[in-house]
């Protein structure tokens, strides 16, 4: 006789297996706590939904392949009112080996990196016998104006692709993360920094308080920190949401950057308001034990001003989210409008941000044909997530489309200087952010 297979066990279902009401919506799961102060994090400034990494091009053999993505929801903490995104993914796995971003194909930005060289070296009076030491050095772009002038520098970078490039301009490179296991690497290798800077990294880190601790450890006792990042005032004001993706853990305020370096002991004496990524901060710090360097009254004022604005206020952050919808919104209503008119329309840029914005509106190659990049590292690759192919910037030329939209907007004069031809056809530019419009 043949033998029926065992059924499994009837298991009873608890109210924990089954929902109470089957129709409610599934609830997100909680964020990790604060990354800098512990508390937990229950109050969201914006959720711009799901997207892959921003530099994580799509290269042809890969096109069919499926990609993960990962929520892009920024909340504030209630505590120290620093905006940060979960960590998601490790830093290893956004700047891998083929890490898409390097600094010096932007013109005005090497103009940037070579102002304050010549700045630096000469309020703090840097000399051959100084060490110049920056974290996130990428291709060497800002080091390389220190090497000029005979000051000795180093630099530390975890993308080994990027890294390459600048040793190869005979830039002193490690091909490490930093942290204070990496400064306590470096200052027993190499001596403490006379002058220690990072640009545009200090957002890009996981764990703040390794990281803001390693400075301390690297830094001499006279010696002076400077970092440049986003000013999140700035970001809101500016309506800039499309700047939050993964490789930016936090969105950062000078009243909570205080904060944090007073916590490792370390003192901000200065800040400058600068252009640079609509709009950013770079702030001076020093030891806390060392008063060489007096606090200026740029410090206080900026800080009366934050305060003023409702950084420590939860109701200054409540409608940021509305914000973006509504920009998501002109911006398809503005490509309807035009794909129905039988106009063609293309993209200017592969920039992270250009990526948060297009997943989060959805827009694919439906909407825009190509973007270009001067970059040769992205080109001939897809964007994450929409799948739009990225080109060289002479395909503009050779297909004149009616609209170009820069995605780069911090870049737009840039831009439209280098492709004001485009008006000989009468194309036109057009800026998304912070609100869409269109330059003849």
């Amino acid at each position: 006789m043949e033998l029926l297979p065992l059924l499994p066990p009837v298991i009873a279902l608890t109210p924990v297996d089954v929902p109470s009401d089957p129709r409610s919506a599934p609830v997100e799961p909680p964020a990790s706590p604060c990354r800098f102060c512990g508390s937990a994090l229950d109050f969201t400034f914006v959720n711009l939904g799901t997207s892959p990494l921003c530099q994580d091009h799509v290269r042809p053999h890969e096109f069919n392949r499926a990609e993960a993505f990962y929520p892009l929801h920024a909340r504030v903490c209630r505590s120290c009112f620093l905006v940060q995104l979960d960590e998601f993914v490790t830093s290893e796995e956004i700047f891998q080996n083929d890490y898409a971003y390097f600094s010096s194909y932007s013109p005005s930005w090497l103009r940037h990196a070579q102002r304050y060289t010549d700045m630096a070296a000469a309020r703090f009076g840097l000399t051959k016998d100084s060490l110049v030491v920056e974290v996130a050095s990428n291709d060497g772009y800002l080091l390389q104006y220190f090497v000029e002038k005979e000051i000795p520098v180093l630099g530390i970078e975890p993308a080994a692709n990027v890294a390459g490039h600048a040793q190869a301009k005979g830039i002193n490179t490690l091909v490490r993360f930093f942290g204070q296991e990496t400064a306590h690497y470096v200052a027993a290798l190499s001596g403490q920094a006379d002058l220690l800077l990072g640009n545009n990294v200090l957002a890009h880190v996981p764990d703040i308080n390794d990281f803001v601790a390693g400075m301390r450890i690297l830094l001499k006792p006279g010696g002076v920190i400077t970092m440049e990042f986003p000013h999140l005032l700035r970001l809101m004001e500016g309506n800039q949401f499309d700047t939050i993706y993964h490789e930016h853990f936090s969105y950062l305020s000078f009243y909570t950057v205080e904060r944090i370096f007073a916590h490792h002991g370390l003192t901000l004496f200065d800040v400058e308001e600068l252009s640079t990524h609509g709009g950013s901060l770079r702030i001076f710090a020093r030891h806390s034990a060392n008063s060489t360097h007096p606090v200026s009254p740029q410090v206080a004022g900026l800080r009366t001003r934050e305060l003023a604005a409702g950084v420590t206020d939860l109701a200054c952050y409540a409608d940021f989210g509305e914000k973006a919808k509504e920009t998501k919104r002109k911006l398809l209503e503005f490509l309807i409008e035009a794909r129905r008119a039988g106009k063609t329309v293309v993209g200017y840029g592969a920039p992270g941000k250009g990526n948060t914005l297009l997943n989060y509106c959805g827009i694919r190659t439906d909407f825009l044909e190509y973007t270009v990049d001067v970059s040769p590292h992205k080109q001939g690759n897809f964007l994450p997530g929409t799948r739009i192919p990225i080109c060289h910037p002479d395909r503009i030329r050779e297909t004149r489309p009616d609209y170009v939209l820069i995605l780069p907007w911090n870049l737009r004069e840039e831009i439209m200087e280098q492709m004001e031809d485009i008006r000989n056809w009468g194309g036109r530019f057009v800026v998304p952010i912070p609100e869409v419009q269109v330059y003849a």
